[in-house]
């Protein structure tokens, strides 16, 4: 592992005193402006030249040093993090937004989720560009993340040209998701036609409805990823009838469908309205899953390194990236969104060197 002392301890702790800064600001989704202004001015007081799209921070190697042999064609590595926080939970003992250092944690809304990846992937991107590296790397801090708004990562990625791999800092104890749930809500109709309940009249539209929903109870795709498993499909709401007495004529149920990697959205999708007689509409199909091939290179280097790797059921902006992606952090996602949230400073200081190890000298 690469010693921090490469980076300077002094340069560490001011990043971590960064993260306490951050902690003192509240940056709900879509309400990050203010510690987006704290982030850039912080980079540029540093001398680095932070670009910003709305509350979305990132920095770019070759702002840096545009010597890279081979720069044209070695690609481009995305390191990313979320600024954004859900709200407090409602049984905090300590106040959300004073951050507290004691027993070597950080204690404050945002510290796990994401404030210890914010911190690994900005030491990170510090320590690997001061010295020669092949790719192009972007460090980016970006917005919306906990309800995969927009105005978020994806905003960005026009602004940034071809990336070629994404490294997704979220809380994972440093182990690596290769694969990442994708979902899908479909809201589903079955039509029939209203008699009285008393004679037979009608065509009711739960009886139509029941073969759909067993269909989404029991079928099962073919394709099963080695690390999420298979494609999951639950009815989780159903709306029928007016009264008692009246044969509905319309039966609404929603379907919840989390993807595997095997498939895309839309190819789930395609594969669902030809199955089913209700008419199905999806809300969104932005919510991709993410497999990567287990020959990339990157996935190699982290099994070189021993780095556990595992399929996650959490969402992400790895989701939301058209590009292989992992996801990796330093904390717990046992911890995220939960009351007295901390993280331990050695959990970043630890997460940054693991990034740096997997990434210096980093070849496609």
């Amino acid at each position: 592992m690469l010693n921090m002392e490469n980076i300077g301890n002094e340069y560490f702790d001011d990043i971590i005193a960064l993260l306490a800064d951050m902690v003192r600001i509240p940056s709900f989704s879509r309400e990050e402006n203010q510690v987006a202004d704290l982030v850039e001015k912080w980079l540029a007081a540093r001398g680095l030249k932070p670009h910003r799209a709305g509350s979305n921070i990132w920095l770019d190697s070759d702002d840096i040093s545009s010597e890279r042999p081979g720069r044209e064609t070695a690609g481009t590595i995305l390191l990313n993090a979320h600024i954004d926080t859900v709200r407090p939970a409602s049984g905090y003992t300590r106040d959300p937004f004073v951050p507290e250092m004691t027993d070597g944690k950080i204690y404050g809304l945002g510290t796990n989720d994401d404030g210890g990846s914010f911190a690994a992937t900005l030491s990170a991107f510090l320590t690997l560009t001061s010295r020669p590296q092949k790719y192009r790397l972007i460090w980016s801090a970006t917005a919306e993340e906990e309800v995969c708004g927009q105005g978020g990562i994806e905003a960005v990625f026009p602004l940034l040209g071809k990336i070629d791999l994404g490294i997704i800092g979220e809380p994972t104890k440093m182990e690596m998701a290769v694969a990442e749930k994708g979902l899908m809500v479909l809201d589903c109709i079955s039509e029939g036609r209203s008699g009285h309940a008393a004679r037979e009249e009608g065509i009711n539209a739960i009886y139509r409805a029941l073969p759909d929903i067993e269909w989404f109870r029991n079928y099962r795709f073919p394709k099963v990823s080695p690390y999420l498993g298979p494609v999951k499909m639950t009815v989780t709401q159903i709306n029928a009838g007016t009264q008692h007495n009246i044969v509905p004529d319309r039966c609404s149920f929603v379907v919840d469908v989390r993807s595997n990697g095997m498939y895309s959205n839309p190819e789930l999708l395609a594969l669902i309205k030809s199955s089913v007689s209700c008419l199905v509409k999806e809300r969104s199909t932005r919510l991709g899953s993410s497999h990567i091939d287990e020959n990339h290179p990157i996935v190699s280097r982290a099994a070189s390194l021993g780095v556990p790797m595992f399929g996650s059921s959490t969402t992400s902006n790895q989701t939301l990236s058209p590009f292989p992606t992992v996801k990796i952090g330093p904390g717990d996602s046992a911890r995220s969104h939960t009351a007295d949230e901390f993280i331990y400073i050695d959990e970043i200081r630890d997460g940054a060197e693991i990034y740096v190890s997997l990434l210096d000298g980093f070849d496609f």
